[in-house]
């Protein structure tokens, strides 16, 4: 077995037969070229009535409030920071992809970190939206800031919300910089391609001045190096910082110190599911096959599978400590979450999270494009059920008998959550549209690479 094991060829990163032409004209022809056909206008379509569903949904919460949503008493975080959790995660994978495995020099980020990048972007746009909202009166955010003011507002620093706040801004300023720093060569392609004047303006200026020469490439590549080691150890830190919402408290099942590298887990896991699920469409829809092969999704399998080993070890050292503490309180909880009022919710994410993701193990799952792509969604809804899971059962039923209650998600609960993925739909496939889905400068390089590598092998050979 070991043998055969060894013997068996990998997958390529990258299909035989491209040259740099042929990689850069099928790019960018998705944007100059042929940028509209029905698949795209659908998506479009499916995600801007979903955007205009969020915009009802917050318009209706300014006028009346927040009262709408089924918050209350014993439950006072609900949809909102269940969403904002979920979000931030998903958020995760496009930076692990871009920074982590661009340090760690694995060539199969190449295919797939341009978008990953931008679904981060617009996952922490729509993860931003539910702290402001679930505030009440959004339009004093700034309070939030250490600014100047002469009535001496200053934020609470031992809140965690405080520090939610500088490290996702401090993420998506990071991560925008990052990913419009690898555009530049891009830009200039397109600026050189585009056949109408305002695209060659617009690409030009965005563009900076890039005419590829070394002093360019040299501080392009010192740029994009120092924001890579910049961003990696944000990975970490963020999704940190937001398990802190939770476990600084001392709300049973959320006062635990396994939850900092249990949520950053529980966000690579996510964010990988998430680029699957938009990797598998999108290569079908755009033909990409040849350039996200089955290497990429092989690999990404094997993320998936790792981070949900991860991700089943926290839910069991939650349930193990929960009895080993011999706390009451935290038995009760761990009984509340399996025997209580949800317990279809968390076996239901037992099933999605940990069960569903074994079947990774086979290679032929692995290698399978529609096995992938279920497990790949299963996992997203899995991962929305485990932040339910920790927001409602912790909070409904908590020290006082006397103060527990029931929480459900209303209408608008609904709403506002299907039109943030709306919004994330919508800003996906306007980037489709108006820039390069898969990084050319990098696959130029890629290709480069691959053929420097097949001449030494044929010269070894002969």
């Amino acid at each position: 077995m070991a043998s055969e094991t060894a013997e068996r060829p990998q997958e390529p990163v990258l299909a035989p037969g491209h040259t740099f032409a042929s990689v850069t004209d099928k790019i960018s022809a998705l944007v100059l070229v042929r940028p509209y056909n029905w698949r795209w206008f659908a998506g479009f379509t499916i995600g801007f009535v979903l955007a205009m569903v969020l915009l009802t949904s917050v318009t209706y919460l300014f006028l009346r409030g927040v009262g709408i949503w089924g918050i209350n008493v014993p439950v006072g975080w609900g949809f909102a920071i269940v969403n904002f959790v979920w979000w931030i995660g998903i958020g995760h994978a496009g930076t692990l992809i871009s920074a982590v495995l661009l340090l760690l020099k694995q060539e199969w980020r190449t295919s797939i970190n341009r978008f990953a990048e931008a679904m981060t972007l617009f996952a922490v746009a729509c993860a931003g939206l539910f702290p402001l909202l679930h505030m009440g009166r959004p339009w004093f955010f700034y309070w939030l800031m250490p600014y100047p003011n002469t009535m001496a507002l200053w934020p609470q620093w031992r809140s965690p919300l405080v520090w939610d706040v500088f490290a996702v801004s401090t993420y998506a300023t990071v991560s925008l910089l990052f990913w419009y720093v690898g555009l530049i060569p891009d830009l200039a392609t397109l600026r050189d391609r585009a056949k109408h004047k305002f695209a060659r303006i617009v690409y030009g200026a965005l563009a900076m001045g890039w005419r590829g020469s070394a002093v360019h490439w040299h501080r392009y590549r010192t740029a994009y190096l120092l924001l890579a080691g910049l961003a990696t150890p944000l990975v970490v830190s963020v999704h940190t910082v937001v398990s802190f919402d939770f476990t600084v408290g001392i709300v049973p099942g959320w006062h635990s110190t396994i939850f900092p590298p249990y949520f950053v887990a529980g966000a690579i896991y996510s964010g990988f599911a998430m680029v699957m699920t938009l990797a598998i469409p999108l290569r079908k829809a755009f033909k990409l096959e040849d350039m996200i092969t089955m290497h990429h999704l092989e690999n990404m399998a094997k993320v998936l599978l790792a981070t949900g080993m991860i991700v089943t070890y926290g839910y069991a050292m939650e349930a193990f400590m929960a009895w080993y503490s011999a706390s009451t309180y935290e038995e009760f909880m761990m009984h509340n979450r399996m025997f209580g009022p949800y317990w279809h919710t968390y076996w239901l994410l037992i099933l999605c999270n940990c069960l569903t993701v074994q079947v990774l193990w086979l290679r032929s799952a692995r290698t399978s494009v529609p096995v992938l792509f279920i497990v790949s969604v299963v996992v997203n809804i899995g991962m929305w059920l485990e932040r339910y899971v920790i927001v409602v059962t912790s909070l409904h039923r908590d020290f006082v008998p006397a103060a527990w209650g029931m929480y459900h998600g209303t209408f608008w609960d609904y709403s506002t959550y299907l039109g943030t993925i709306g919004l994330f739909i919508a800003l996906l496939f306007l980037f489709i549209r108006f820039l390069p889905v898969i990084s050319i400068a990098e696959m130029r390089e890629l290709v480069a690479e691959t053929q420097e590598r097949a001449e030494q092998k044929a010269g070894a050979s002969s």
